[in-house]
């Protein structure tokens, strides 16, 4: 089953369970996806719907930190249950631990000495980790490895 069909059959199982928080979110991927495909004419891979998921996640976290400012912990709440469905859709996510061993390593092949090779050392991590965490989570693990040398 594509995640496109997934998307579908759990749209349609929260519309009976009357699941208005899941429904709501499914749609709002969902629309993303069909507007993609219109503005592009084309029908997305389950590759593509995963960076269309990974982008919302992303938006979403970017949200939560605005609400937190703004004194809205009701926003925070509903954003961060949104997030929690949108992970069912994607990869299982990799420990901090797990990534901190994949930066390590690219570090070492690529023979990375300084943040000025931030660049090719992310330009190689991220396709081999898509829908699997985020670019500033990997950004951000990378820069501890050059502040402690």
């Amino acid at each position: 089953m594509s995640l496109k069909e997934e998307l579908m059959a759990d749209l349609k199982k929260a519309m009976k369970e009357k699941d208005k928080q899941r429904k709501d979110t499914i749609t709002m991927v969902r629309a993303a996806i069909k507007q993609k495909e219109v503005d592009e004419r084309v029908d997305l891979k389950d590759e593509d719907v995963l960076v269309i998921i990974s982008k919302q996640v992303k938006e979403k976290k970017k949200s939560i930190d605005e609400f937190k400012k703004g004194n809205r912990q009701d926003l925070v709440d509903a954003t961060e249950a949104e997030i929690e469905i949108l992970y069912d859709y994607l990869p299982k996510q990799l420990s901090e631990d797990e990534l901190k061993d994949i930066v390590q390593e690219t570090i070492s092949r690529l023979s990375i000495h300084s943040k000025k090779d931030m660049g090719r050392l992310m330009q190689d991590i991220m396709p081999r980790i898509k829908g699997q965490a985020d670019g500033q989570t990997i950004n951000r693990l990378a820069q501890e490895f050059f502040t402690e040398e």
